[in-house]
């Protein structure tokens, strides 16, 4: 009997041939991550464990990105414990501002997360990764805090959930779109603590910015984790950035499925998800008219090189509408200059919207772009919670770069070719 990707990754870190879903199983890990708001619990807590040092220190990254650059006295202390931590413990992969990007944009592009190697992190989020063959998921503080002092963590073996994508993908359709397509149709909790396995000619030619946009939202569906098996793209990608030697997993031909699901890319056309839940999803011609106060494109989610060349595409020669604010934010510093060098921050600029340096910022309500009562905001994140970005009583939705760009331009949810 085959094992899934997820399966076989946990089978190996854990020294079992292997494992079935409800086993309980104790792994090595090979990359522990937090970020300002978790890592100081975690900090504080590895200080009760009574040891002197970590595990390993290249197998720690602490990334401050959500209330940076500093918003308050309050961030500003607890991004001091980050890097007094890193420099008492000389943790080799400490990310400050000016060096930085959002947690889950830079660990892909600096190499430190690869196929087939288990990486937990204090962000739920962390399912980003495994558009790459990770087996990566979030964990609270206090496994963090154990997994820098031990290099290891339990899991429960997931069940797994197979979606194969079949047909062609419409223009303006990018993975962001598909997996709020999938959740729109299993819900929020439809994968709950499963691991959601994506597959088919559409997965195979999606590109990495796309997959990792679609693995970063398994967590919208309650997942464990969002996995996609390393192809020839994926390892091409990885090869150049790699900081230690990997090896790849994929899954067994005979591997078993809690469930398989097949859907018909021909069927997809750009989604928006409408307040107050990613399920709450919408195709673009079902939208209506929803008039804006402020777009957002940028986030862990759609804040790479693919997502700030789509939205300049369909700004080129446009203004934003004079009753929107459009904040876009780049995923990380290496994704800033290589925007400015191609020219798209000029495009930004004569548009009028604001360029900001990486953080997490409005995603969560944190600061660089708060609602206020009443306001509705369109942005590229990935979670639209009532009061995710601001007051209670504002409005979050959520869609693609495309989308996102097209509307800041009309002033309402709109479809790219309704600018081009």
């Amino acid at each position: 009997m085959g094992l899934t990707i997820a399966e076989k990754i946990l089978a190996q870190h854990a020294g079992l041939d292997s494992v079935r879903p409800g086993e309980l199983v104790n792994v090595r890990v090979d990359m522990v991550l937090g970020n300002d708001i978790t890592a100081p619990l975690a900090i504080h807590e590895f200080r009760k464990i009574g040891l002197d040092k970590v595990f390993d220190r290249d197998r720690i990254a602490l990334v401050p990105d959500h209330f940076t650059p500093n918003k308050d006295i309050k961030s500003a202390e607890q991004c001091r414990e980050l890097r007094e931590f890193a420099r008492e413990q000389q943790i080799t992969y400490y990310f400050e501002i000016g060096r930085m990007g959002i947690e889950h944009v830079l660990l892909p592009e600096m190499g430190l997360a690869l196929p087939g190697e288990i990486i937990i992190g204090a962000d739920s989020h962390t399912c980003t990764y495994g558009a790459l063959g990770a087996l990566a998921t979030g964990v609270g503080s206090t496994d963090m805090a154990a997994a820098m002092a031990l290099g290891e963590a339990w899991f429960k073996v997931p069940e797994t959930l197979k979606f194969i994508f079949q047909g062609k993908l419409h223009p303006w359709v990018s993975g962001k779109d598909l997996i709020l397509y999938v959740i729109g149709k299993i819900g929020v909790d439809g994968a709950l603590d499963r691991s959601m396995e994506f597959c088919g000619p559409v997965i195979e030619a999606l590109s990495i910015d796309s997959r990792l946009a679609m693995c970063n939202m398994a967590i919208e569906a309650g997942a464990m984790c969002g996995m996609i098996a390393p192809d020839d793209i994926a390892l091409a990608y990885v090869a150049s950035r790699a900081k230690r030697p990997f090896a790849p997993v994929w899954p067994d031909e005979d591997a078993e499925y809690e469930r398989t699901i097949v859907f018909d890319a021909a069927a997809i056309e750009p989604q928006v998800a409408f307040p107050h839940l990613p399920e709450n999803t919408r195709g673009i011609s079902e939208v209506g008219e929803v008039r804006l106060d402020q777009v957002v494109i940028g986030s862990c989610t759609n804040g790479r090189m693919e997502d700030l060349r789509l939205a300049a595409g369909l700004l080129r020669g446009k203004k934003v509408h004079r009753d929107v604010r459009l904040i876009i934010i780049p995923g990380s510093q290496q994704i800033y200059r290589q925007a400015m060098h191609e020219g798209l921050f000029d495009i930004f600029l004569e548009a009028e919207a604001v360029i900001s340096t990486p953080t997490c910022g409005p995603c969560l309500g944190g600061h660089m772009g708060i609602l206020a009562d009443g306001e509705r905001a369109l942005a590229t994140t990935n979670r639209n919670f009532v009061g995710r970005m601001g007051h209670p009583g504002s409005e979050v939705y959520l869609s693609n770069p495309a989308v996102a760009a097209a509307s800041a331009v009309t002033g309402k949810i709109s479809a790219p070719w309704e600018v081009l």
